[in-house]
């Protein structure tokens, strides 16, 4: 993929307008396949200056807190959802000023707030924990025992749903259609006598829709399925799938070391521009690279911070690094912006977006003073 990088101080994040597209027409097929409606979850994915173009095919935002609610709502418009494991109560009268759906994570926290929910005209859901992990990665696995997220069975309090208007899980992972299938008959076998008292289901997150061999007609089955049985509307929350493999991280060699094998060190950095590199963990690709051994030059990528574990990862070139030689990093539009930070004083890439024209526009440019005033 041809994108004219060259041109660009680094570090820098490059969302591809047109790449983000394609991805918003492939959920805008499930939508009008299913009648669903699929909200983009901010957590994984907040660059505004994309919010027009995602509102123009999906039906809202859905939140992690007040201030993801706030940028949905005032950015994007539509529908604005919020889930929280617990809310502030010096917050609740704002968010619920904010919000259409808030849904709880708790029957105490259902109880605290139930009167200020009803009173506002909001609808009000509650998560549910079907204690069923589809996925590996415990980090991520809101089913793993012990979990805050989510309601069990043996937690669950029919006696308290009064003014509850429908119930949300959250399980998934970068995950295909045949987990929520799996997932949604757990649901229907712990939780199936409160669905259709409900309004609305809410299948969370976790589903990679736009990436390639997913199976989009098992999950426009599973989603027609339920919204004909229990007669309620389904919620899609995806943020990956929004922006997948929608954006870059462009990075420059500033040297080139060896011990025990080739290092390049880069002016990007894992632990503050890309941390799930090392949370997850996993090796992000590389345009032209590949692993160790597919091509002539191996090296490991390392970042310019003092943290000694601030390693990309190993790949190979069909050409050898040296200072300034440019390294693309694929599939960074997500949890990237929403999660890097300063640490050791390392700037903030700058952020660009890629027209549907071609021409290549600043978003938003970081130095000292953003570093300077997160501190005093």
């Amino acid at each position: 993929m041809e994108l004219p990088f060259s041109s660009l101080q680094t570090p820098c994040y490059v969302v591809d307008e047109a790449l983000l597209e394609r991805n918003l027409v492939i959920l805008k097929q499930v939508i009008d396949r299913t009648g669903c409606k699929i909200l983009l979850a901010q957590k994984a994915f907040s660059m505004f200056a994309c919010y027009p173009l995602i509102g123009s095919y999906l039906n809202g935002t859905t939140a992690s807190g007040l201030f993801e609610a706030r940028l949905g709502k005032e950015e994007m418009g539509g529908e604005t959802h919020i889930f929280s494991p617990a809310y502030r109560e010096d917050e609740i009268d704002e968010i619920l000023s904010l919000c259409d759906h808030v849904v709880f994570n708790s029957f105490s926290q259902w109880e605290k707030y139930r009167d200020k929910v009803l009173a506002s005209g909001k609808s009000a859901g509650l998560r549910l924990n079907p204690e069923h992990s589809t996925q590996d990665h415990a980090i991520y696995d809101p089913c793993s025992p012990g979990s805050r997220l989510g309601i069990t069975l043996k937690k669950f309090r029919p006696d308290l749903l009064d003014g509850i208007e429908g119930l949300h899980f959250h399980t998934l992972c970068e995950q295909d259609a045949a987990p929520l299938v799996e997932t949604v008959a757990v649901v229907e076998e712990k939780f199936g006598p409160w669905l259709s008292q409900m309004k609305w289901l809410n299948f969370g997150g976790g589903h990679h829709i736009t990436r390639p061999g997913y199976d989009i007609d098992a999950l426009v089955s599973c989603v027609s399925r339920v919204q004909e049985r229990y007669g309620v509307q389904v919620y899609l929350e995806p943020g990956e799938a929004v922006a997948l493999n929608a954006g870059f991280l462009v990075s420059t060699v500033l040297d080139v070391l060896e011990n025990s094998g080739n290092i390049a060190v880069l002016d990007t950095s894992a632990a503050c521009h890309m941390p799930d590199v090392l949370e997850m963990p996993y090796r992000p690709p590389i345009a032209g690279g590949g692993g160790l051994g597919e091509k002539a030059y191996d090296y490991r990528l390392g970042g310019p911070t003092c943290l000694a574990g601030d390693v990309i990862g190993d790949y190979s070139f069909d050409e050898p690094l040296s200072p300034g030689s440019r390294v693309v990093f694929c599939d960074m539009a997500i949890y990237s912006m929403v999660k890097n930070n300063t640490f050791n004083g390392m700037n903030l890439p700058a952020i660009y977006l890629k027209k549907q024209d071609g021409s290549i526009q600043l978003v938003r440019k970081f130095g000292y003073e953003d570093f300077k005033t997160r501190l005093s």
